[in-house]
């Protein structure tokens, strides 16, 4: 039994495993690419997740907008009958 190979087999062997150290070359370098981008993309959800957290927390007190709202117009019109009152005294000191 010969285990010798022709010419042409050693070349369409050295031609496959050439080709095969390039495929997993090429699968390497794409699971590589694949690595960093799942990590970028990892590091901005987690940015956009703590924005998100940051807007919620934020908001949560807008309830308390109305009830402010309601107490510096009470403030406000006060003020205005302070006005009024101080207006109406200084023109009687004045005469």
């Amino acid at each position: 039994m010969s285990l010798a190979l022709t010419e042409t087999d050693e070349t369409l062997w050295t031609i496959a495993n050439i080709g095969g150290i390039v495929v997993v070359l090429a699968v390497a370098g794409l699971l590589t690419v694949l690595v960093v981008l799942v990590a970028t993309i990892e590091k901005r959800v987690t940015k956009v997740r703590d924005k998100l957290k940051a807007a919620a927390a934020n908001t949560e007190d807008t309830a308390l907008i109305a009830e402010t709202a309601a107490g510096v117009e009470a403030v406000l019109g006060e003020g205005l009958k302070h006005h009024l009152f101080l207006g109406r005294v200084y023109e009687k000191v004045r005469s």
